[in-house]
């Protein structure tokens, strides 16, 4: 039976196996040398079969390991070894331990051993003792190294195990071809096959299926530049003018024009500051003293640094290397005039923003604001601020998804708490419907709930309940009502918030304009194990940071209930484990999706 295997690292690992006695070991004592002559740097792996120790007793290590310390690092100017005692069940995790090899400082990790791993591996085979192939029932086999008288498929790579330059060479050619495999990417598009949607859905297939029914807004209003923040253009920003509008300095300095051989001295003849310019041309063997960003000179090409300048009266030399057009900042290098300085259905920050002041725009045209209505169903739920029902809860969930709505740009329509009655929630939605382009309730889609919306649905719209295959937030309504889209999320806190990230947010974007918006997703490594179900989507409350390594590392916010707004609160990202994946170890990596965009 094999068993899965994933490479962690950036390098390529390739295994060597064979039954005990065909000398793999005496194989690879060949083969290393060889491999270093040839300037490959690589790490060896293998697998002990029985207990074993590197040290020596009696050496202060050995005694320190052996009172207690579980982990035991030795080191010298020559090398360092570091020993951990870990007793496991079973073989040693290999993901595990490829992990503790410095992967900068080596080429390619050989593996002696774990021959049930369905990792790339080179078989040894020897005709003499009567064993069987591996590669009959190992898929992963790139090459046989055999003597001449074994006979191999003629698909299988053909290797003399007798000839150690030849292996060598197959080695440096795996390397070669070797690419890393990516991560698989969570919340992928679906396959475009058609689905139903009486049964449960991927998380890919909710949200294609979604944003299937979405139509952009059309209508569109001119704002000043001030009012911008968060809107979706409109129309391309062509730009008006060059940026920068003149060839100018990139520091403070002197502008010069380059000569080949450089001359020692130059004449000063006058000051640029920025804001004003040198009207004159300048002569070779002249120079004028420049400030960061005024315009360069007719006549001068280059700029050198003032701190790289020695001035002596009317008279400047120049220190260091200088290059033709070093420190010179050409017209419209950055934004050319009469080119798109900002494309269409972009939406526009700060940076977006300062951009377009620079270019001179007062004004531009952006999409309608969608208008989003919110309410919350169901007897149980009270106002925050009046004073709490007995056997009731407050309203959370609404002030959440009010807040998420604004920070994407839209308009609130708040219909406050509807409770349990289908006619009012049927009057409810149908006025709704005709205020706003987006309806979302939170409760009372889930199996089990009361019926009041589920039949004031059927009333009014068109709308479908959907199992999705993810947790928290597995039960999703979504439809239509008249020309508006109804969105009917979890009643649990949490899950609320994951189902608006997950599905609601990309609608309202495309709904905004934004149509090739895509979520954030990061790799991190993660820093503790996380269980989930193959075949399902897990969201888990998380919390990344920088580690020492110069890598995103992450961890759980610690319980994950769905009703636990607290692990929203404490974490900044949500982990994802896809639907691949049952287990993650730590140092796997894991993608993250930061909550910056909207929380």
């Amino acid at each position: 039976m094999s068993i899965p295997f994933t490479n962690p690292l950036s390098i390529p690992v390739l295994g060597f196996c064979a039954y005990s006695g065909t000398g793999k070991t005496t194989l690879l004592k060949k083969l290393i040398p060889e491999l270093n002559s040839r300037g490959v740097k690589l790490a060896v792996v293998k697998h002990a079969h029985h207990n074993f120790d590197v040290d020596i007793p009696g050496k202060d290590s050995f005694e320190m390991r052996k009172a207690g310390a579980r982990q035991m690092l030795v080191a010298s100017h020559v090398r360092w070894a570091l020993m951990t005692e870990n007793a496991v069940e079973g073989d040693p995790q290999l993901p595990h331990l490829l992990q503790q090899i410095e992967q900068d400082k080596v080429d390619i990790v050989l593996v002696e051993g774990f021959k049930k791993l369905e990792l790339p591996k080179i078989e040894l085979h020897r005709a003499a003792h009567g064993k069987p192939f591996i590669h009959t029932q190992d898929d992963n086999i790139q090459a046989i190294a055999c003597c001449d008288d074994t006979q191999v498929p003629s698909e299988l790579h053909r290797l003399d195990i007798n000839n150690v330059a030849q292996i060598a060479d197959f080695v440096i050619e795996y390397i070669g071809k070797w690419q890393a495999s990516p991560a698989p990417v969570p919340l992928a598009a679906s396959s475009g096959c058609e689905f139903e949607m009486s049964k449960t859905l991927s998380v890919g297939q909710g949200i294609d299926n979604i944003l299937s029914f979405v139509k952009p807004i059309t209508d569109t209003e001119q704002l000043v530049l001030d009012d911008l923040s968060g809107r979706v253009l409109a129309e391309d920003a062509i730009s008006p003018v060059d940026v920068p509008l003149n060839t100018n300095s990139a520091m403070d300095g002197y502008a010069f024009k380059l000569s080949e051989p450089r001359l020692e001295r130059y004449t000063v003849v006058a000051d640029v500051m920025a804001g004003h310019q040198y009207k004159g041309t300048l002569q070779d063997g002249e120079a004028v003293r420049i400030m960061t960003g005024a315009p360069v000179p007719a006549g001068a090409d280059t700029i050198q640094a003032k701190e790289l300048a020695n001035e002596q009266g009317s008279e400047v030399s120049f220190q260091g290397e200088i290059v033709l057009g070093q420190h010179v900042r050409l017209a419209g290098e950055d934004i050319a005039k009469g080119k798109t300085a900002l494309a269409a259905h972009k939406r526009m920050q700060a940076s977006e923003q300062g951009m377009l002041a620079s270019l001179g725009f007062g004004q531009l045209p952006v999409f309608r604001r969608p208008k989003v209505a919110v309410f919350s169903t169901g007897d149980e739920v009270c106002q925050p601020g009046e004073p709490l029902k007995q056997n009731c809860i407050y309203d959370s969930n609404r002030f959440t998804i009010k807040s998420m709505v604004r920070k994407l740009g839209c308009e609130v329509i708040d219909l406050g708490i509807i409770h349990d009655s289908e006619d009012a929630l049927a009057e409810a939605l149908k006025q709704a419907a005709v205020d706003a382009d987006v309806v979302i309730s939170s409760g009372g889609v889930s199996v089990g709930d009361a019926d009041f919306i589920k039949l004031a649905l059927d009333r009014v719209g068109q709308i479908n309940f959907w199992r999705i295959n993810m947790r928290p937030g597995r039960p999703l309504a979504f439809g239509q009502i008249g020309d508006s889209l109804f969105f009917g999320l979890p009643g649990n806190p949490v899950a609320v918030m994951v189902s608006f990230i997950q599905f609601v947010q990309p609608a309202l974007r495309k709904l905004a304009g934004e149509t090739n918006w895509q979520p954030s997703l990061v790799p991190a490594v993660a820093d503790c194990k996380m269980r989930s179900r193959e075949g399902r989507t897990e969201f888990i409350r998380g919390v990344y940071h920088l580690a020492q390594d110069g890598k995103l590392h992450v961890t759980t916010t610690g319980a994950q209930g769905s009703g636990m707004l607290s692990s929203m609160v404490k974490g900044n990202c949500l982990i994802i484990i896809g639907e691949q994946d049952d287990q993650l170890n730590p140092g796997d990596t894991v993608y993250i999706q930061p909550f910056a965009d909207l929380l």
